[in-house]
């Protein structure tokens, strides 16, 4: 038997994870959105944008840039 429980507790987590999904495209898209700008940019210019950005991020990014386009940065 379902009762209003069950469909609170089934729609409250629908909601959350489509939020989660949401959330989680839109950094996957801005993130590669960022690789594609930083594969544009002078060297001088990518390491100092590098540089300024957390490690693990910058890392991340290094590891797209020479996997997507071949870049050493």
């Amino acid at each position: 038997m379902i009762t209003a429980t069950d469909i609170t507790v089934w729609t409250i987590s629908g909601v959350l994870a489509i939020g989660i999904g949401l959330s989680s495209y839109a950094k996957r898209k801005t993130r590669d959105k960022l690789v594609r700008e930083l594969a544009a940019m002078e060297p001088e210019r990518r390491q100092k944008v590098l540089q300024r950005l957390n490690p693990k991020l910058a890392m991340e990014i290094r590891e797209q840039l020479m996997e997507r386009f071949q870049i050493m940065s």
